[in-house]
């Protein structure tokens, strides 16, 4: 008796398993059936604003591709870099070449650019003074206090008549370099996106796109921005960035070409009034 009750059983479980595998064939066919496809992850380190919202616009056009544009956004300028030059992510987008290149030098890594994709021009935005011209002798403006973004700041005040600075300026200069000063400016160094939140407490602040969009600010209400053709908007254009080697990855290709597109190029235009501007 036992052994017939074991004997069912065991061809019981034998046909159950037949039509686990035969449903799981069928489920597996229906996959391919319905046109689903396997999708290459492509991982993406980005700031939030702009740079992930401009990859997020191209998600769709990625799969399209057989890409997962998948996008892990940072709120720090050296783990995305990190994670890159681990293969944690495939690329990043967030920096331009002269902070790429002072990151490679001081932590021994070997990234490279890709392709340059968008400019931040800086941007004078009132705070105590609602104009240049009703600036008042011995006002505070505050101004990045990173190397690079200062000395763009004070091109961007010189350009204006704010001041003046050595003939040829380098992109390193800083408040100790200017050459006159006939409003005895007194200049507040602050983290760059620190500036927006002191703008009650200053004549006017230095803004970086990025850290205007970030903190809300009304984009029209600027007083000056860099011109998008200077020296500063090649120099200091957003780059994709990669590990030495993987320039040429067919997904990375694919994201280079679509962030070059004129589909791109429309959404910063339409998206982020003048504060973003494309190189390409």
């Amino acid at each position: 008796m036992k052994k017939t009750i074991y004997r069912i059983f065991s061809q019981m479980l034998t046909v159950s398993l037949a039509l686990l595998m035969v449903g799981g064939v069928l489920l597996g066919l229906g996959g391919c059936t319905s046109g689903q496809k396997t999708l290459t992850v492509v991982r993406v380190g980005a700031s939030v604003t702009p740079h992930a919202e401009i990859l997020a616009n191209l998600v769709d056009d990625m799969a399209a591709q057989g890409y997962d544009l998948q996008i892990v956004t940072y709120t720090d300028y050296v783990k995305p870099n990190q994670d890159t030059a681990a293969g944690d992510t495939d690329a990043n987008y967030f920096q331009h070449q002269p902070y790429l290149d002072s990151f490679n030098a001081e932590n021994h890594t070997d990234l490279v650019s890709v392709v340059a994709v968008h400019f931040e021009p800086l941007g004078i935005y009132p705070g105590t003074t609602t104009s240049l011209a009703a600036l008042p002798d011995g006002a505070k403006v505050a101004v990045p206090n990173d190397p690079t973004n200062e000395a763009r700041a004070l091109m961007l005040l010189a350009a204006k008549g704010l001041i003046t600075l050595p003939a040829n300026p380098g992109f390193d200069i800083t408040p100790r370099d200017i050459v006159t000063n006939p409003h005895n400016l007194q200049f507040v160094e602050l983290d760059a996106a620190a500036v927006p939140r002191e703008l009650s407490e200053v004549a006017l602040g230095v803004i970086n796109g990025n850290n205007a969009l970030a903190a809300g600010l009304d984009l029209k209400t600027a007083l000056a921005t860099e011109d998008p053709n200077s020296p500063a908007a090649q120099t200091y254009a957003n780059i994709l960035v990669v590990a030495n080697g993987h320039q040429n990855d067919p997904g990375i290709r694919a994201l280079a070409t679509l962030l070059t597109s004129d589909k791109t190029r429309n959404f910063i235009n339409e998206h982020y009034a003048g504060v973003v501007i494309p190189v390409f």
